[in-house]
């Protein structure tokens, strides 16, 4: 027979194992959300979240401030050559650290205007490194907006694109 002492302490550790449970599934969600190169990243063998096989030119931009009027201008350049060259034939990515990496973060004043380009096929890297520092500071990871791609680091992820060919822009 089962006391009213072991019932509850049945329940309150069944309660407890649901919510861990449930912590860490909801955990593994937010980690999921956003697209990770952590796991695969190979300086001389660069990947792509947007599959672009008939781009001709390749752009990687460098942003690392706070300041919401250099995110605009960088989203304007690559609108600027997307409407140049068509969104098939040019192939960008803006890299954001340090300071920068406010701009892909969930609630960022060009959010909408990020979604709208990753539709185009502009890729948004965001610099775990830089990730992690802010982590410490808020006592946990930083939420991005969804079209963010988790690179290891920024000046690395721009190293590597150099390497390969992508022309350099920090508006």
């Amino acid at each position: 027979m089962v006391s009213t002492f072991q019932r509850v302490w049945r329940n309150r550790l069944r309660d407890a194992i649901l919510a861990l449970t449930l912590g860490l599934g909801l955990l593994g969600m937010a980690q999921a959300a956003n697209p990770s190169m952590l796991g695969d990243f190979k300086f001389d063998a660069p990947t792509y979240i947007h599959k672009l096989p008939f781009a001709q030119a390749h752009v990687v931009m460098q942003v690392d401030g706070d300041n919401p009027a250099t995110w605009n201008l960088a989203l304007n350049n690559a609108q600027n050559l997307l409407n140049y060259f068509g969104q098939e034939k040019i192939q960008i990515v803006i890299v954001a650290f340090g300071p920068g990496l406010k701009m892909l973060l969930k609630g960022s004043p060009v959010a909408g205007r990020i979604a709208a380009q990753n539709s185009e096929g502009v890729e948004f890297d965001a610099c775990h490194n830089t990730m992690e520092g802010m982590a410490k500071k808020l006592g946990h990871m930083p939420i991005l907006v969804p079209d963010a791609v988790v690179v290891p680091a920024g000046v690395v992820r721009i190293m590597q694109l150099e390497k390969a060919g992508f022309a350099y822009i920090k508006p």
